[in-house]
């Protein structure tokens, strides 16, 4: 389901916290209003206030927003310039990674100090398995307590919790609580639950889908359960049709699995104008690379395969890809790698995006080790390890990318200004 669907908030008893939960032990925790927060948190006088993350420019796009902001229609996904359009008194806050990952990895050992079956989704949310906790922590309602309280004591932070017999289910539920609530769906109950929802509440029916549905007269879940599958593969094709009655009858046998890992780490940057200065570009992917330095590290992960994603002022997209020896987290042979794959392209396009992807990613304990395009041996990791170190305690803005690796252009000797 995507960040945009809403589902109205629980209040039906058959569904409310206090409800038959003994065969119900999966649970999605879902942080409230996550970057927002994260930002209330250090910024006490923003408390009550409407605050948005994102990007701040007139191409930027809305990650987080405060429940103060969601009262004007504000959600993660839209154009900022809208956002602005519809709450201009908000408060607009550029994203800090840095303290997300951070907030995030506490958030999730919390859970993992509850069972070793966590399955993160995102920095935000994760499917959790309480299945061996019981003996020891209680119930699957009782353990979803325990852990909002941990959150709220331990991280300032609030969470909502869906609590039910399936990862699916469990993930609507926690919707349905937002903000800082908890809901449990026994099995018996998961139809009545179910199919008065929104056929947009069901995974992989985006806004198009929907409205196809409803042309065809299926507004619910319930209506979609009932319809004959000839009908529904005429209208998403076969496989999301077997898909979707599967969801909508409230099967879901997947597990939880906490050997998932991201398979790949990235970030981009749009620019507010398009772009043709190359040391502007080597600006903006020297801040990139050192973005995906600093979530690889902290993810305790490093990876193989670069890859520059550049979008032109007409909206192509190219794509350029270099499979390292061995694996990386250093952001300075990130940045080096995506300036030689970049300087393969026309000069001259205008540039509207640029971005940095990090693939291939695998533990970094234990991971091959080479001295970074001549660093001698205690080099450029040290230093950004260092630099995370002293982000952590003074905050990233005392420390730019440029001041851990230079700018220095790899294809000339001289050293360009720094930005």
């Amino acid at each position: 389901m995507g960040r945009s669907q809403s589902l109205p908030r629980g209040g039906d008893p058959r569904f409310g916290p206090d409800a038959d939960d003994s065969a119900s032990p999966i649970l999605h925790v879902d942080m409230d209003a996550f970057f927002a927060a994260v930002e209330v948190r250090r910024r006490p006088e923003l408390r009550g206030r409407a605050v948005i993350v994102g990007g701040v420019g007139p191409r930027g796009v809305v990650s987080s927003a405060s429940y103060e902001a969601r009262r004007y229609g504000v959600r993660s996904a839209m154009p900022t310039s809208q956002a602005r359009a519809r709450c201009p008194h908000a408060v607009y806050l550029s994203p800090d990674f840095t303290a997300y990952t951070a907030a995030s990895r506490a958030v999730m050992q919390i859970f993992r100090d509850v069972t070793p079956l966590v399955e993160p989704l995102s920095l935000d949310e994760a499917f959790l398995d309480v299945t061996g906790a019981r003996r020891l922590f209680g119930s699957p309602a009782t353990i979803a307590r325990l852990i909002r309280r941990r959150v709220v004591d331990e991280q300032g932070l609030t969470c909502s919790v869906g609590v039910a017999p399936s990862k699916f289910v469990a993930k609507l539920g926690s919707t349905r609580a937002k903000p800082d609530g908890l809901l449990v769906v026994p099995p018996g109950q998961v139809l009545d639950f179910l199919h008065p929802l929104p056929v947009g509440a069901l995974w992989g029916v985006g806004e198009r889908a929907a409205e196809t549905l409803r042309r065809l007269g299926l507004a619910t879940v319930g209506d979609l359960a009932e319809a004959p599958l000839g009908m529904l593969r005429k209208a998403v094709g076969a496989a999301s049709a077997a898909h979707l009655h599967e969801l909508a009858w409230g099967r879901d046998p997947r597990r939880v699995s906490p050997e998932h890992i991201d398979k790949s780490i990235g970030a981009e940057v749009t620019f507010d104008a398009d772009v043709a200065d190359p040391l502007e570009i080597r600006r903006a992917l020297l801040a990139l690379s050192a973005k995906v330095g600093v979530r690889l590290r902290g993810s305790g992960q490093v990876g193989r395969t670069v890859t520059l994603k550049v979008r032109l002022a007409d909206f192509r997209t190219v794509n350029r890809s270099r499979t390292l020896g061995v694996p990386t987290d250093t952001a300075r042979e990130m940045f080096d790698t995506v300036w030689a794959l970049f300087t393969t392209l026309d000069p001259g396009e205008r540039i509207r995006l640029v971005g940095v992807r990090v693939e291939g990613l695998a533990p970094a304990q234990g991971a091959p080790r080479q001295l970074t395009l001549g660093a001698p041996e205690r080099g450029w990791r040290e230093a950004e390890a260092a630099a995370d170190a002293a982000a952590a305690r003074f905050g990233r803005s005392v420390i730019g990318p440029a001041s851990l690796m230079g700018d220095r252009d790899p294809r000339r000797n001289e050293n360009p200004p720094h930005p």
